[in-house]
C-alpha cells in the first residue's frame, strides 16, 4: 500500500458513497422494507464482501434486481409492511447467503453457468420493466393494494387519475429531469446526491408531508444492532426456493461486474472465492437487520473509474454510510418517496437491452426461444418472478440436451481445397459411386448413439450401391461405452449387408478407447485411418479394385 493508492481508495470510497446512500434508501423502498435496512445493507456487508471476495474493487450492497426479488419472494408469503415481512426478508438474506457460501466451499461456481446469457437477459429485461412499472404509483403518490398480480395492481392504480397526488408527481418528474440533466450536462458532479438534497430541502420548506406527500420519515440513528435472525422452520421451507433464485441471480450480477473489473485491471478473479465473499456479505446483512445484497454494476464501475486500488475503497464508502447513520439521518426525514421512485426508474431503465434478445434469435433459435420465454414468463407470473428464471433455465437445458441428442450429421464429399464438406450445402457429387462418407459433429455417447446409428443406416438405405461407409471422426472428441457398442454393432450389421464401416481422423483419446475395448479389431486394422485424406485415397483404390 502506498500513499497514492490510499488516496485513490479514499476518493473512490467517498465518491461511491455519494451514490450508494441515496440508492440504498431507494432500493429499500423497492424491497418493501424501512429505509434504514438499505443503509445497513450498504455498511457492514460492503466491508465483508471486499474482505472475503475475489474482486477488491467490487462494490457490494443493495441493488435493484435483488431488491425486487426480495419484495416479490416475500410478498407472496406474508403481508407487506409487517414485522413478519421484515423478519422474512432478513431470513431470506441468511438463506441465500448460506447457499452461496456452500456453493463456494464446494467449488461449485461453474454450476452457475447453467443460466445462459439469453435467459439472464430475458429475465433482466422483464425485471427492469417490472421495477420501473412498480414505481409509477409511488412516483404519482398513489397507494397500491397488494395482490398476486403486480401488473394489474399497477394498472389499477395509475389508471385512476382521481387518485393522483399532483405535488408528488411534480417532485418525481422534477427529479427525473434533474438526474437526466446531470447525467448529460455535468456527469462528473454527484447528480444523485444533489437531486436528493435539493428535493429534501424543498420538501421540508414547502411542508410536503403535511400536504399529503409521502416521505422517508424517521430513520434510526446509530450503529446497527447485532441480532440473530428468527429461524422459523416453516419460513425456511417456504423461502428456500426463493433463496436459491436470489443466490443465483445476485451472483450473476456480481459476476458480470467482476469480469469487467478483471479485464480492466488485468487481474484474475476466482468465482468460488467471490461466492464465499457474497455469501458472507448476505449472512452479515442478516445478522445486522438488513436485506439481501449483491455486487452493484453501476457502483463498481464508478469505483473503478474513480481509481480505486484495493478493498479499502469499500471500507471508506462504508465509513461514509456510518457517518450518515450517526449524524445525518434526521436530515433525511423529509426526503420525498417519489424522488426515490425516480432514482429507481432511471437506474433500471439502463438495464433494458432489447437488442440482446434479438441477437439471441439471430445466433440460435433455441437461445432466442429460451430468452423470450423467460421474458414472457417473468412478466406473466409477477410478482412470482422467480418462476420466469426457472422456466428459462429448464427450457435452455432442455434445448441443450436435445441438441446433444441430435447433433449435426452431414453426408460429406471432397471439396476443391481437399477438405470434407456437406454435399447438400455445397452441391457436390459423392466421393465415389461405391463410397459414402458421413461426419458426426459431436462426442459419441449414450444420449446420441442411436441417432448416430440411424444416420449411418440411412446413408446405406439411400445408396444401396455403396460398399464402404467412411465415418470422418475428427469432430468426435470423446466416446463412451454406448458409443463403442454402437460402432461394434454397426460394423457387424453392415458387414452382413456387404458394406464395410471405416473410421478416419479419430483423435488420440478416441483411438485409445477403441484399442482398449477391442473395437479396432472388430472394425479391422485396415479400416481405421489416421487422416481423412489417407482414408479417401485408400477407399477409392479399394472400391475400383473390388477389394474389401
Amino acid at each position: 500500500m502506498t500513499p497514492a493508492s490510499l488516496r485513490g481508495d479514499l476518493v473512490a470510497g467517498v465518491t461511491v458513497s455519494l451514490v450508494a446512500i441515496p440508492q440504498s434508501l431507494a432500493y429499500a423502498q423497492l424491497a418493501g422494507v424501512p429505509p434504514h435496512y438499505g443503509l445497513y445493507a450498504a455498511f457492514i456487508p460492503s466491508i465483508v464482501g471486499a474482505l472475503f471476495g475475489s474482486s477488491a474493487i467490487l462494490s457490494t450492497g443493495p441493488v435493484a434486481l435483488t431488491s425486487l426479488l426480495t419484495a416479490a419472494s416475500v410478498g407472496v408469503l406474508v403481508p407487506a409492511a409487517t414485522p413478519q415481512f421484515y423478519a422474512y426478508v432478513t431470513l431470506l438474506a441468511l438463506l441465500s447467503g448460506v447457499l452461496q457460501l456452500a456453493f463456494g466451499l464446494a467449488r461449485a461456481g461453474v454450476l452457475l453457468s447453467l443460466v445462459s446469457h439469453p435467459v439472464l437477459m430475458g429475465f433482466i429485461n422483464a425485471a427492469a420493466l417490472l421495477i420501473a412499472l412498480s414505481q409509477l404509483p409511488a412516483l404519482m403518490g398513489i397507494s397500491v393494494r397488494q395482490s398476486q398480480h403486480l401488473l394489474l395492481d399497477t394498472w389499477s392504480a395509475v389508471s385512476r387519475p382521481d387518485l393522483l397526488h399532483e405535488v408528488s408527481l411534480a417532485f418525481g418528474v422534477a427529479a427525473i429531469v434533474m438526474l437526466i440533466a446531470f447525467r448529460r450536462v455535468a456527469p462528473r458532479l454527484p447528480g444523485v446526491l444533489i437531486t436528493v438534497a435539493l428535493a429534501t430541502w424543498v420538501s421540508h420548506a414547502t411542508g410536503f408531508a403535511e400536504r399529503g406527500g409521502r416521505v422517508v420519515g424517521v430513520i434510526p440513528t446509530g450503529f446497527p444492532a447485532l441480532s440473530v435472525p428468527d429461524l422459523n422452520w416453516v419460513a425456511v421451507r417456504e423461502l428456500m426456493p426463493a433463496a436459491f433464485v436470489v443466490a443465483l441471480i445476485s451472483f450473476m450480477e456480481a459476476m458480470s461486474s467482476c469480469k469487467v473489473i478483471a479485464i480492466r485491471k488485468r487481474v484474475r478473479w476466482d468465482e468460488n472465492q467471490e461466492l464465499l465473499g457474497q455469501g458472507l456479505a448476505k449472512i452479515a446483512a442478516a445478522f445486522f437487520q438488513s436485506m439481501p445484497v449483491s455486487g452493484s454494476f453501476s457502483r463498481s464501475a464508478l469505483n473503478l473509474a474513480s481509481h480505486a486500488q484495493t478493498g479499502l475503497s469499500s471500507v471508506f464508502a462504508a465509513a461514509s454510510v456510518l457517518a450518515t447513520l450517526l449524524f445525518f439521518t434526521p436530515y433525511l426525514h423529509d426526503l420525498p418517496k417519489p424522488v426515490l421512485a425516480a432514482l429507481i426508474i432511471l437506474a433500471v431503465l439502463n438495464l433494458i437491452d432489447v437488442r440482446a434478445l434479438g441477437q439471441a434469435w439471430r445466433a440460435s433459435r433455441d437461445d432466442g426461444l429460451a430468452g423470450t420465454a423467460t421474458f414472457v414468463a417473468t412478466l406473466a407470473f409477477a410478482p412470482n418472478i422467480q418462476i420466469g428464471i426457472l422456466a428459462g433455465i429448464i427450457i435452455s437445458l432442455a434445448a441443450f440436451l436435445y441438441r446433444r441428442m441430435r447433433p449435426r450429421v452431414a453426408v460429406v464429399s471432397l471439396y476443391v481445397d481437399g477438405t470434407l464438406r456437406d454435399v447438400t450445402r455445397f452441391d457436390m457429387p459423392p466421393l465415389h459411386e461405391r463410397v459414402g462418407a458421413i461426419r458426426f459433429d459431436a462426442s459419441l455417447y449414450f444420449a446420441n448413439a442411436s441417432f448416430f446409428e440411424e444416420a449411418v443406416l440411412k446413408l446405406e438405405r439411400d445408396r444401396p450401391e455403396i460398399a464402404y461407409i467412411l465415418v470422418a471422426a475428427s469432430s468426435i472428441n470423446d466416446i463412451d461405452a454406448s458409443g463403442v457398442e454402437t460402432l461394434r454393432n454397426l460394423a457387424e450389421r453392415l458387414r452382413q449387408s456387404g458394406v464395410t464401416l471405416v473410421l478416419s481422423g479419430a483423435k488420440q483419446q478416441v483411438r485409445e478407447v477403441l484399442e482398449r475395448t477391442g473395437t479396432t479389431a472388430v472394425l479391422g486394422e485396415r479400416n481405421v485411418y489416421g487422416t481423412d485424406t489417407e482414408a479417401i485415397a485408400a477407399l477409392r483404390a479399394r472400391a475400383d479394385g473390388g477389394d474389401r
